[in-house]
């Protein structure tokens, strides 16, 4: 399942405001480094973090699915590969023991209990 991308919901207050400002005067500065120039700057640069940040989610969820991917080969393969040993030296024997199998000797039986009259 991909990850939820993110969105900001202060950059958007921001470019409204920041339209708002703008629309004062093009170049508005209110002294101590607060200027349209600045704001406009921050935002561009929230802006680019944010599409960076969702594009390592994308990335992030590419890789995991090549891990899920590769998981799936070698299970298939483990399990194939612990038929190959049960076909050729049978399901009770020691080859099939270490190969990861259980053997069918070494199996627990199910037990039942005697039904009680009543």
């Amino acid at each position: 399942m991909p990850r939820q991308k993110r969105t900001s919901k202060y950059l958007t207050l921001a470019e409204k405001r920041n339209a708002g400002a703008q629309s004062i005067e093009r170049d508005l500065d209110l002294g101590n480094g607060i200027t349209t120039t600045a704001y406009t700057r921050a935002i561009e640069d929230l802006r680019q973090k944010l599409h960076d940040y969702n594009e390592f989610l994308s990335l992030l969820d590419q890789a995991g699915n090549a891990v899920q991917d590769a998981e799936q080969v070698v299970r298939d393969f483990s399990e194939r590969i612990l038929l190959g040993v049960a076909t050729r030296y049978g399901k009770d024997s020691n080859e099939y023991e270490m190969a990861g199998g259980i053997r069918k000797s070494d199996r627990k039986r199910p037990t039942r209990k005697p039904k009680l009259a009543a």
